[in-house]
């Protein structure tokens, strides 16, 4: 593996899938100014998912509404010509 290439400030991180509710651990370097407090008494940083395998209906087998028109409107805000 080539050195100095991967980050090394991995920590453990909540996701939680807003559109199901469930939460998991994992690790991360993503940025986040949100906190929880996980189930172990401990606070950790919070990453929003929007779908995850416990959403997603290829993992589920149930076919569920996802918010694609709010989506895009986000992703063309962000990333739209300016006028």
């Amino acid at each position: 593996m080539k050195q100095g290439i991967h980050p090394e400030n991995y920590r453990t991180v909540v996701f939680k899938d807003f559109s199901c509710g469930e939460s998991f651990l994992g690790k991360s370097t993503a940025d986040t100014k949100e906190t929880i407090t996980w189930e172990d008494g401990n606070e950790y940083p919070l990453i929003k998912l929007e779908i995850s395998n416990m959403s997603h209906p290829f993992f589920t087998g149930k076919m569920k509404f996802v918010d694609t028109a709010g989506r895009i409107e986000k992703f063309n805000k962000k990333y739209g010509k300016k006028k």
